[in-house]
């Protein structure tokens, strides 16, 4: 409670309307961001950034970036955007990183987003357009809103907070940051990365270059959510071979690849995202074709704990071999590849990382929630690659569709979050 009066107390000796100022500035930061369309593609994962159109938005930052005053701004050979608020002060204080990335998600359309405000939202369902409506029955999080400007779609391509907002929070809370030098701060880098929704937001991001110590991905959902525990995750592609013969003369033959794969997708079928919560693991088939010659199966598979995870892996392993062992071998091949793992193995010894998170987030939110992460970050991967890294909300919700929203308020929330972490790790 005392940083936070501090941080009123600062807003109002520095300048009267500077929460007007920065709330304004925020807002028109995202809607900028967001007519850029940075769809990433699961297609192209041989190439970085996964699609060309994340270039754009790459180098508009870099020279946003640059506007505003952060230093060593770049944009590297794979749309990675880094830049630098240098410490004002001379005092030993760790160098921390903010990271948002650029890209949306290949769920749903990024192209042409116009988005509008809804101002003192009062739980009324929201027509998005003539024949798409967002209802409160449906989405019961708006309640949760109620008095709050709601940045909405137009029903016809999701918002792209997911994760504009973060990179706008961030922008805004470092131009802040430039603003205030009363405020003491340590060196902060800060970084935007593409294709992190086709899991490969990680992959080229260098760690030895951003030199942060610890750093937060602002990627969250709901305000004062804090998450650092994420699935441990894999995927597995199937492909079932079978035996075609004239169904007039099938009898004893016919080996269906169709049918073989629908005793797959029963023998798995308990445990899906759509039946599961919390800590609760699932196996989610994400794409399924065939013929009676051919059938490929896609499925992802998640579970919080690694002896859970483990056992998971091997069951789906164990069910390929007993089709082999019904139908001939050779009949079905696996091929299982580990994503990303739980990154709270590597913050267990390192409980200032989230501590400071966690206070940060009830000085700008009056609470802070630790959930798990029904999902990933890049920060799961950047914690195994010696990066700790939590994951902050950065306020939006239904992400990746046509009814996602972001309350201003809620963004408001997360730019303070940013500075109060800078404030604390001085302290």
């Amino acid at each position: 409670m005392l940083l936070r009066l501090l941080f009123r107390s600062l807003i109002r000796t520095f300048d009267p309307n500077m929460e007007k100022k920065y709330t304004e500035e925020l807002t028109e930061r995202f809607l900028r961001y967001v007519t850029f369309d940075t769809q990433s593609s699961e297609e192209a994962e041989d190439q970085c950034p996964s699609t060309p159109k994340q270039w754009r938005l790459a180098e508009y930052l870099r020279d946003e970036l640059t506007k505003v005053g952060l230093e060593d701004v770049v944009v590297d050979e794979h749309a990675y955007v880094y830049a630098t608020l240098p410490a004002n002060t001379t005092r030993d204080i760790p160098c921390i990183g903010f990271i948002a990335h650029m890209d949306t998600s290949p769920d749903c359309s990024g192209a042409n987003v116009r988005p509008r405000i809804i101002r003192d939202y009062q739980g009324q369902d929201i027509r998005l357009n003539d024949e798409v409506v967002t209802r409160v029955s449906e989405f019961p999080e708006l309640l949760r809103h109620r008095g709050e400007d709601l940045i909405v779609t137009d029903g016809t391509t999701l918002l792209g907070a997911d994760d504009k907002a973060g990179i706008a929070e961030i922008v805004t809370a470092m131009t802040w940051l430039l603003a205030h030098p009363e405020v003491e701060h340590g060196r902060v880098r800060v970084a935007f990365n593409p294709d992190e929704e086709i899991g490969m937001g990680a992959r080229l991001f260098d760690v030895e270059r951003f030199g942060c110590q610890w750093a937060y991905t602002m990627d969250g959902s709901e305000v004062g959510e804090l998450e650092y525990e994420n699935f441990n995750a894999a995927s597995a592609k199937i492909t079932i071979r079978g035996r075609n013969v004239h169904p007039g003369y099938a009898k004893g033959k016919m080996v269906n690849a169709m049918l073989v794969a629908h005793e797959l997708v029963e023998a798995l079928k308990a445990e899906r995202p759509e039946t599961t919560e919390g800590y609760e693991g699932f196996y989610h088939l994400t794409q399924m074709n065939g013929s009676v010659e051919e059938a490929n199966l896609s499925y992802i598979i998640r579970d919080h704990d690694a002896q859970k995870f483990d056992e998971r892996k091997q069951q789906i392993t164990t069910l390929i071999d007993h089709i082999n062992e019904t139908y001939g071998r050779g009949t079905a091949t696996l091929v299982l590849r580990d994503q990303y793992r739980n990154m709270r193995e590597q913050l267990e010894d390192k409980p200032h990382v989230t501590d400071i998170a966690r206070k940060a987030i009830e000085e700008a939110c009056g609470r802070c929630e630790v959930i798990p992460i029904r999902g990933g970050t890049d920060g799961a991967q950047l914690s195994f690659r010696g990066l700790p890294c939590p994951n902050i909300f950065a306020g939006g919700l239904n992400f990746h569709g046509r009814h996602e929203f972001v309350p201003i308020q809620s963004m408001e929330r997360a730019t303070e979050t940013v500075i109060n972490i800078c404030k604390l790790v001085a302290q």
